[in-house]
């Protein structure tokens, strides 16, 4: 995968999927974590993100996706735990290839089969996403209009520090 640490900051290439369903998103986090996320990983070397994507929805919930387009290509800075990131990411539209696989069940909490992370997958409604803890924080707008061709954004989910600011 590809992630290093240089000059006490974390780089990561990360592809991530947005499985929408009767105007729900899959989010996920980690069991310890209070915030949401798209459902995604790291970038293995030589892997194209589209490839990335697929597999890791194999691998972390054993559910089969089709890629349907890319939406956004992102530049995300944020920091967990004093750990600054700078994250290169591509964000893709996804489909599950089975319309009646039970991971389509809004009504539970979901968990991922990694058996070194313990990962917790819900949907959210789109139309009411404002209110929760989502990151990168401009998805909380960007899930309610999906564009239709892809677009670049470059996003600061950094507080109080000027080092980080363009």
């Amino acid at each position: 995968m590809i992630n290093f640490d240089l000059g006490g900051r974390r780089f990561n290439h990360r592809s991530t999927g947005i499985v929408v369903h009767d105007g729900y998103v899959l989010l996920h986090r980690l069991e310890k974590d209070d915030f949401w996320s798209l459902p995604g990983g790291r970038i293995e070397i030589m892997e194209p993100s589209n490839v990335t994507i697929v597999r890791e929805f194999m691998e972390e919930l054993g559910v089969e996706v089709r890629v349907d387009r890319m939406l956004w290509v992102s530049e995300n800075f944020f920091e967990i735990d004093g750990m600054p990131y700078h994250e290169t990411a591509f964000y893709y539209l996804l489909h599950l290839t089975d319309e009646n696989h039970p991971l389509l069940n809004k009504d539970v909490v979901h968990r991922g089969i990694e058996t070194d992370v313990h990962l917790l997958y819900k949907w959210f409604p789109i139309d009411r996403l404002e209110g929760e803890r989502v990151y990168p924080s401009f998805l909380r707008a960007g899930l309610k209009e999906l564009p239709q061709t892809i677009q670049h954004v470059v996003h600061y989910d950094v507080e109080d520090n000027e080092e980080a600011k363009p």
